[in-house]
Parts: C-alpha cells; sequence; structure tokens
C-alpha cells in the first residue's frame, strides 16, 4: 500500500507513475488524508511518501526506493544505483523537495479521483 499526499500535484504523478508501471497490480494507494492513512499511521505526520509492507512502514526516499524495486526493468536498477549516493545526500535531497512541494509543483484542494481503469486499487 503506497500512501500520498493526495493534493500534492508531485504526489499526484508519482501515483500516476507508479500505475502506468505496475502491470502485476502489486500496490494499492490510498491518500494520507483517507481513514485507512490515518487509522494505520496515527499521529505521524508525513510530508512524504509512505509504503506499508505487512507490518513494516517505509518513508520517504525508502519508501521511493522499494516501489522502484517492485516495478519492471529499468526501475529497479535505477533504484539500486541510486542505493549507492550516501543515504544522508538522498534524506536531504528528498527533504528539500518534499519541503517545498506546493510551492513547486502545486496543490489542489482535494484529492483527486482515480481514472475508472484503477478505481479498485485506492482505499479512502
Amino acid at each position: 500500500m503506497i500512501l500520498f499526499d493526495g493534493v500534492c500535484h508531485l504526489c499526484n504523478g508519482w501515483v500516476r507513475f507508479v500505475l502506468r508501471r505496475d502491470h502485476a497490480a502489486h500496490f494499492a494507494f490510498a491518500p494520507l488524508q483517507s481513514a485507512f492513512a490515518r487509522q494505520r499511521l496515527g499521529s505521524v505526520r508525513l510530508d512524504s511518501v509512505a509504503l506499508v509492507e505487512d507490518d513494516s512502514v517505509f518513508f520517504a526516499e525508502e519508501a521511493v526506493r522499494r516501489i522502484l524495486l517492485a516495478l519492471p526493468k529499468p526501475w529497479p536498477m535505477i533504484a539500486r544505483t541510486a542505493s549507492l549516493i550516501p543515504r544522508p545526500v538522498l534524506a536531504w535531497g528528498y527533504r528539500l523537495i518534499a519541503r517545498h512541494r506546493y510551492r513547486i509543483f502545486g496543490r489542489t484542494e482535494v484529492c483527486a479521483l482515480p481514472l475508472p481503469e484503477w478505481k479498485d486499487r485506492f482505499l479512502s
């Protein structure tokens, strides 16, 4: 399950990116604003994507890396290459973009609705 900021244009673009490449329908999605996300994450305040796998939750750049590893070629290779970059540098870059994502990419007032062919992969 991928949790994402449902009002963020960058985050919605990331979701569309994953949906178009996840032919096996491995991932389901829920906006951070959803009841599911609030129940799963509790009081954790997020400004990043999260990946829920079984009983574990991965955040930010680690979530993105794990998602890329699950997609078809060439994305796993890109994820492994990115793993060569020191974690503090990746974390800094991710936090920088996350902090300014609304200003750079924009936002909407309400969560976007998925296309009909993807509707069954979203929880609210």
